[in-house]
């Protein structure tokens, strides 16, 4: 008998995946239960399972293009296995429009029956483009978000702008060459679209200050083995996470969000933390009620979403909710930078790289002298709109000491 391997539903009002890449190929012989397909949905990459033993019969979804909720991806079964007495696939449910038909950007009622997906709609919209005059590269025509990226920007090298004199001809730029165009991955699209969007949604505003991290180290060398024992490894992340909390708490503005009704004071405080997958990007998984935990418990969180987070194994909502984020943006070597804010969180604060400096110490007589200190930059992004210069500083000083202070 033939399985088929189904696009499963990855989190609430999720209808849509991208499929990334098939770890299988037809005829591959297949395991039950093992990996087969990655696929993609929020950023979060996650390998779906073989639903029974055999090998690959039919591959029916394209690496790189959307899949509905309950399309069949796969079928699964034995060699030489007749594929036509199989059960018809189930027929997915016709996803609501996002807006009303006659206002889409839509010309003539052949492009309007092609099924569109929300993001496809939203797009159109937003850019009136006519999608009667695109191509779809998808399953039996399907237009894709690709499809429609690409159509405008051929669209905007072809069309002269309305401005222009007639006589005029538009300026071309020189196209590369297929040699020089690398693909761009849908993590990386992702990461772009929302990178864009907070960039025209807050108003960015950088504040930094330097934090001496002599306690802390003093901290984690003495109790990294007693957290070793527990499995569980003492990283600096920790510690920032921790003093972010205290932060926090101390200024519950910081851990809001802007809406047209007005601040919305988050009562949990949820961190996410920015874990790079290399040139993939990067994901940004989220420690819920991190005001609950012990250091303790924060490390253990780190150490299981950065783990799980490179071995593609998070989960849709473990990325969602965020209400404040870190960033460690110095593990590359990068003294300060300017992180962007996740939407709809109203700040991020990022770490640099940990150097010994020469710095002045003082006592607690008013005592100075010169002293060699593990130095670090804390760079405080917040949104202009919610926050001013004092309060960052307020939050940012708390942090600060709560490092400094460490006990």
């Amino acid at each position: 008998m033939a399985y088929q391997l189904t696009a499963p539903r990855m989190g609430e009002g999720v209808e849509e995946l991208t499929l990334v890449k098939w770890l299988k190929q037809e005829g591959e012989p297949v395991k039950e239960l093992e990996p087969i397909v990655e696929v993609e949905t929020d950023k979060v990459v996650t390998e779906l399972p073989s639903p029974a033993g055999g090998v690959v019969l039919k591959i029916l979804a394209v690496e790189g293009q959307p899949v509905r909720v309950g399309e069949t991806l796969a079928w699964i079964g034995q060699p030489g296995e007749d594929l036509s007495a199989a059960p018809p696939p189930p027929k997915a449910a016709d996803e609501p429009r996002s807006q009303p038909l006659a206002e889409q950007p839509v010309i003539n009622q052949a492009a309007a029956d092609r099924f569109l997906s929300p993001l496809v709609s939203k797009i159109a919209q937003e850019n009136n483009v006519d999608l009667s005059r695109i191509k779809g590269s998808g399953r039996d025509g399907r237009i894709t978000k690709n499809d429609v990226l690409a159509h405008l920007k051929t669209r905007g090298e072809e069309e002269p702008s309305a401005e222009a004199a007639p006589w005029a001809t538009p300026a071309r730029s020189a196209q590369p060459s297929p040699a020089d165009v690398q693909p761009i991955s849908s993590m990386r699209r992702t990461i772009a679209e929302r990178m864009l969007a907070s960039l025209r949604t807050s108003a960015h505003v950088l504040t930094v200050m330097e934090a001496d991290l002599s306690r802390v180290i003093a901290h984690r060398a003495e109790n990294k083995p007693l957290f070793a024992q527990d499995s569980v490894r003492l990283t600096l992340t920790a510690y920032f996470i921790a003093a972010i909390v205290d932060g926090l708490k101390a200024n519950p503005l910081v851990n809001s969000s802007w809406t047209d009704e007005g601040l919305v004071i988050h009562p949990e405080i949820n961190i996410g933390m920015a874990v790079s997958l290399g040139a993939e990007g990067l994901i940004v998984p989220v420690i819920r009620a991190a005001d609950t935990l012990s250091l303790l418990g924060i490390a253990r969180q780190v150490n299981d979403f950065a783990d799980r987070a490179r071995a593609k194994k998070l989960q849709p909502e473990e990325v969602r909710g965020g209400t404040f984020s870190l960033t460690n943006h110095g593990l590359g070597g990068s003294l300060f930078a300017t992180p962007i804010i996740p939407q709809p969180q109203m700040g991020i604060l990022g770490t640099g790289t940990m150097q010994k400096r020469v710095v002045v110490v003082s006592d607690g007589q008013g005592h100075d002298s010169i002293g060699i200190r593990p130095m670090i930059y804390l760079s405080f992004v917040f949104d202009h709109r919610i926050l001013d210069g004092e309060s960052a500083d307020r939050f940012l000083s708390r942090v600060k000491s709560a490092l400094e202070d460490w006990k």
